[in-house]
C-alpha cells in the first residue's frame, strides 16, 4: 500500500471523527460534520495539500455513493408504493414540478447558463430521506399522522428522482434537450427498471435465503456486496448512473426476509465509505466561492424552504387534510440532501455545470438541514398564528373545502369489480410487454455483436444473429403466451360490455364474437409489429425465418401447458416475495391456568449488536436450546402476538419471552447478549 494513500485516509478519518464527535455533542447531523471535515482537509483551505492522492479518495467516494444509495434502497419498500395514498402522490409531484421550475427560474435570474439552471431545478426538487427520518426520530414524531404522509412523499420522490437521474445523465452526455430523446430515455428506463426489478425479485430472495442457510454472516455480506456492485456495473454499462443500480438492488434486497440482518451487516461498510463520500464533497468546496455567492445561497435557501412548504402543504390541502397537517408536512420536507449531492456530482463530473454550483448545493443543503428540526417544531405555533391573523374568508374556505373532501372520501364506494379487473389486466400486460421488450433488445444487442465476428455458418442462414434471434424468441415464449391469454380475456370482456342483449337481441353472441376476434387480431398484430421493430436488425432471411417460425409455433403448441405453469410459478414467487409473513394475533392463555404456575415474562430490547438481530425465530431455536418461548414482539409500536417461526427479529424490537427464571436467563443471553440477562423487566404469572 502506498504510504501517501494510507496517510491521506488516516487524516480524513481522524478529522472526520473529531468533527462528527463535536456535531454529535451539539446534536447536529453528522453528515454536516463530514462535509466540514472535508473543507478542513481540502486543498482550498491551505497553501499546501494535506491530502496528496485526491484521485484515490474520489474513487473511494464513488464506492460511498454506491453503498449510500444501496442503504437508501434498503429503506425503500416496494410493497408500500400502492399504499402511499393520493396525498403523497399529489404532494410529491406538485413539489417536484414547483421546485424544478423555481430552480430553473432562479438560475436564469442570476444570469446562469441553461444547464446550470436545469441542474439547479433538479437539485432543489428532492428532499432528504435520511435527514427527515433522523429529525422525526429525534423529535419523537415517527408515529404521528403527518409522518405517514411524509414517508409516502419520500417514496414517490425516490421513484421520480431515479427517472430524473437517468434523464440528466442523457442530457449531460448530449449537452442538449430534445423531447424525442427524453421520450426514448424514459422508455428505455422503464424497460430497464421493470426487467431488473422482476428478475431481481424472482431470483435474489431465493439466493439470499440459500446463502443464509449456511449461518455465515461473512458469506452473506460478500454475496450482498457482489449483488450491489454487480447491478451498479450493469447500470453503468447501460449508460445509467451507478447510483441507480445500487438503489434498485437495495430495494430488491429490502423485500427479502433477511433484509434486517443484511442491513446490520452492511451498515459499518456503508458508514465508512459514505463518510469518505461526504468528506470528498467537502474537499471540493472553496470558501471563497461560498462568500462570493452568499446572496444566491441565501436566496436559494429561502426559496427551498418557502417553495416546499407551499407545494407539499398545498398538495395535502387539495386531498382534504386540515391546515395543521398540511403545514407540518410542508415544513418537514423543506430541505435538500443525498439525491441533490448526487445530481450535483453528476453535473460536475460530466463538466456540464459551472464550478460554483457544487459548493452552492452543499451550502444550501447545510442551511436547510440545520433549519429542519426548528421548522418542524414551529409548525403548530405557525398554524395558531395563521388562525389568529390570517384572512377569515380564506380560512373559512379551506375548512369548507377540506370538510367536503372528507365527506366525499367517506361516501365514495369501492371501485367496481370490472374496473379493478381491467386495471389488473392493464398492469399485467404492461409488465409482460416491458419484459418482452427487454429480452428482444438484449437479443438485438447480442446479435449485432456476434454479426461482426467470423462465423463458419453460411450467409444464407443469417449467421449467429439468426440463432440469437431464435433463442431470444424461445425465451420470450412464456411471456408471449401470457400476453395472448390476457389479450383474449380483455377482448372477450370488452365484447360482453359493448354488445348487450338488450341492444343486439338474438344477434348479440355473433356480434360479440366479431368484436372479440377483431380486438384480439389487432392486439396480436400490434405485438408482432413491435417484435419485428425491435429485432429487425437481426431477423434471419425470409426462407429461414419461415422455417424458424414454424419450429417456434410447434414448440409453443407442444409445450403450451409447461409455459403456462412456468409463468404461473413466477407469479406465485413474486406474490410470496411480497406476502406479509406476520402472524395473526392469537390470545395468550390466561395466567390463572395451572400450567403457567411459576412461569415468568421477560422483556428485552434488541440492539444491532444483539445475537438475535436479523435472524429468524426458527434459526435461533430458542425453545429447543433454552426451553423459553418468544410470545410477542413490539416493533415500533406495532404488536406481533405469538409470532411464527419465520418471523425475523430486527434491531429495535422489544421481544417478550415466556418461561421459568433459568430458561429466561439462557434465552436472554442467546437473543440479546450478555447485557440482556437483566431480570428487572420480568413479571411472574399465575401467582
Amino acid at each position: 500500500m502506498h504510504s501517501n494513500f494510507l496517510q491521506d485516509l488516516a487524516i480524513i478519518l481522524a478529522v472526520a471523527g473529531i468533527v462528527t464527535l463535536l456535531f454529535h455533542k451539539i446534536k447536529q447531523p453528522v453528515v454536516l460534520g463530514y462535509i466540514i471535515a472535508g473543507v478542513i482537509v481540502g486543498p482550498k483551505m491551505w497553501s499546501f495539500a494535506p491530502v496528496h492522492d485526491q484521485h484515490t479518495i474520489e474513487n473511494l467516494a464513488e464506492l460511498g455513493v454506491i453503498l449510500l444509495m444501496f442503504g437508501l434502497g434498503l429503506h425503500f419498500s416496494l410493497k408500500k408504493i400502492l399504499q402511499v395514498g393520493l396525498t403523497a402522490l399529489v404532494a410529491a409531484v406538485l413539489e417536484i414540478a414547483v421546485m424544478f421550475l423555481a430552480g430553473y427560474a432562479l438560475g436564469r435570474a442570476f444570469g446562469w447558463g441553461t444547464m446550470d439552471s436545469i441542474f439547479l431545478g433538479a437539485i432543489l426538487s428532492i428532499s432528504s430521506t435520511t435527514i427527515i427520518i433522523k429529525a422525526l426520530q429525534d423529535l419523537g414524531l415517527v408515529k404521528a399522522e403527518f409522518a405517514n404522509i411524509v414517508f409516502g412523499i419520500l417514496i414517490i420522490e425516490d421513484i421520480l428522482a431515479i427517472a430524473m437521474l437517468a434523464l440528466l445523465s442523457s442530457v449531460a452526455s448530449t449537452g442538449t434537450i430534445n423531447l424525442q430523446d427524453v421520450a426514448v430515455t424514459l422508455g428505455k428506463l422503464s424497460v430497464f427498471l421493470t426487467v431488473v426489478l422482476v428478475v431481481g425479485l424472482l431470483f435474489v430472495p431465493v439466493l439470499i435465503r440459500y446463502v443464509n442457510k449456511f449461518k455465515s454472516d461473512e458469506m452473506l455480506l460478500i454475496v450482498v456486496l457482489a449483488l450491489c456492485f454487480g447491478v451498479s456495473l450493469i447500470a453503468l454499462r447501460l449508460d445509467y448512473s451507478v447510483a441507480l443500480g445500487a438503489f434498485l438492488i437495495g430495494a430488491i434486497v429490502a423485500e427479502t426476509r433477511e433484509h434486517g440482518k443484511i442491513e446490520v451487516l452492511v451498515a459499518p461498510v456503508r458508514d465508512m465509505f459514505a463518510a469518505v463520500f461526504f468528506v470528498a464533497i467537502g474537499m471540493l468546496i472553496d470558501p471563497q466561492i461560498l462568500w462570493q455567492y452568499r446572496i444566491p445561497i441565501l436566496v436559494i435557501t429561502i426559496v427551498v424552504v418557502l417553495g416546499k412548504i407551499f407545494a407539499c402543504g398545498l398538495g395535502s390541502l387539495i386531498t382534504g387534510h386540515d391546515r395543521r397537517t398540511a403545514l407540518r408536512v410542508g415544513m418537514c420536507v423543506s430541505q435538500i440532501g443525498e439525491f441533490s449531492f448526487i445530481i450535483a456530482t453528476l453535473g460536475f463530473q460530466r463538466h456540464v455545470t459551472s464550478d460554483f454550483l457544487y459548493p452552492i448545493t452543499i451550502a444550501v443543503s447545510a442551511l436547510t438541514t440545520l433549519l429542519t428540526p426548528y421548522l418542524i417544531k414551529s409548525s403548530d405555533p405557525l398554524t395558531l398564528s395563521v388562525d389568529r391573523y390570517g384572512p377569515r374568508w380564506l380560512i373559512a374556505y379551506i375548512d369548507l373545502y377540506t370538510t367536503w373532501v372528507s365527506r366525499l372520501n367517506r361516501s365514495t364506494t369501492s371501485t367496481p369489480h370490472v374496473r379493478k379487473l381491467f386495471i389488473r389486466w392493464a398492469f399485467q400486460l404492461s409488465l409482460n410487454f416491458a419484459l418482452l421488450t427487454g429480452i428482444l433488445i438484449a437479443s438485438a444487442y447480442l446479435g449485432k455483436i456476434f454479426a461482426d465476428r467470423p462465423s463458419t455458418l453460411p450467409t444464407w442462414t443469417g449467421g449467429p444473429a439468426a440463432g440469437i434471434w431464435l433463442i431470444g424468441t424461445l425465451l420470450a415464449l412464456p411471456l408471449l403466451i401470457a400476453i395472448l391469454r390476457k389479450l383474449r380475456a380483455v377482448a372477450m370482456t370488452l365484447a360482453e360490455l359493448s354488445v348487450t342483449r338488450a341492444a343486439a337481441g338474438e344477434r348479440a353472441p355473433a356480434l360479440r364474437a366479431v368484436v372479440a376476434n377483431t380486438l384480439l387480431t389487432l392486439g396480436i398484430l400490434g405485438t408482432i409489429l413491435w417484435m419485428v421493430a425491435l429485432t429487425y436488425a437481426i431477423l434471419p432471411p425470409w426462407p429461414v425465418l419461415v422455417v424458424l417460425l414454424v419450429l417456434i409455433v410447434a414448440i409453443a403448441i407442444a409445450m403450451w401447458g409447461s409455459f403456462i405453469r412456468v409463468y404461473a410459478k413466477a407469479q406465485i414467487n413474486l406474490a410470496e416475495t411480497f406476502r406479509d409473513n406476520s402472524s395473526s394475533p392469537i390470545a395468550l392463555p390466561s395466567p390463572a391456568l395451572p400450567i403457567l404456575e411459576g412461569a415468568e415474562l421477560l422483556s428485552l430490547t434488541l440492539t444491532p449488536q444483539s445475537p438475535g438481530a436479523g435472524k429468524l425465530i426458527r434459526e435461533l431455536q430458542v425453545r429447543t436450546t433454552t426451553g423459553a418461548s418468544v410470545v410477542g414482539i413490539d416493533r415500533a409500536g406495532t404488536p406481533i402476538i405469538n409470532p411464527g417461526p419465520d418471523e425475523e427479529l430486527r434491531p429495535g424490537d422489544r421481544v417478550l419471552l415466556l418461561g421459568t427464571d433459568e430458561q429466561l436467563q439462557r434465552a436472554a443471553l442467546s437473543i440479546g447478549g450478555p447485557a440482556a440477562g437483566d431480570k428487572s423487566a420480568s413479571q411472574s404469572l399465575g401467582r
